[in-house]
């Protein structure tokens, strides 16, 4: 008998209903950490074209929200996430000899990379030495998305992970979600380029 299959067998039954619920409770937090964190980043890097007597105010207020947002919100949710899955996993071993787990560690093993890449923007940032764009910020915002649905579609067909017209069909959508955020948002901005500039021309 092998040391995963002892440390299986020495949870109480309840223990894979316990780690289920408290992993799928770490995993909304831990999202809605990431979502939220790098669109601080996108106001942080903007806030830098604003008028010199207010944008440090602004730099400084979303500097303190980050650090809180990630210390107390999004990290913590990421511990949770993963020490529950671990416990998922050594009450049920035999998953980590099926190709589709193996998929979704590798998935979970970028999403935790993205993870390290938001702490080193966030110091970046807060040393004025960033060099993403506001627009490269909003293309990275959307990365999280696209794991998501990958990681809960390996989660839910397992083994008969689908890879039909219905598979690229949701891709197709997740792709264009993100693509109409990117143009809103470039829309949006070069409309208040305009009017900016409209106000100047009628000022002057």
């Amino acid at each position: 008998m092998t040391a995963a299959m002892m440390l299986a067998l020495s949870w109480p039954p309840e223990a894979y209903l316990w780690f289920k619920t408290l992993h799928i409770v770490g995993v909304v937090v831990w999202f809605a950490g990431l979502f939220y964190l790098v669109r601080l980043f996108i106001y942080h890097r903007e806030a830098e074209d604003l008028e010199p007597t207010i944008r440090d105010a602004f730099q400084q207020q979303y500097a303190l929200m980050e650090r809180r947002l990630a210390n107390i919100i999004t990290t913590p949710g990421m511990v949770v996430a993963v020490v529950c899955a671990v416990g998922l996993l050594s009450v049920n071993p035999a998953w980590l000899q099926q190709g589709w787990m193996h998929a979704k560690l590798a998935f979970v093993a970028a999403l935790l990379a993205y993870h390290g890449l938001c702490y080193r923007l966030m110091g970046q940032l807060q040393r004025g030495l960033c060099r993403w764009s506001g627009r490269q910020l909003r293309a990275l915002n959307e990365l999280p998305t696209l794991l998501l649905v990958i990681v809960v579609m390996l989660v839910v067909f397992k083994a008969q992970f689908p890879t039909g017209a219905a598979t690229w069909l949701v891709v197709a959508l997740v792709l264009f979600m993100a693509a109409s955020i990117q143009f809103y948002a470039r829309w949006r901005r070069l409309r208040e380029e305009r009017l900016a500039s409209q106000a100047d021309g009628s000022g002057a």
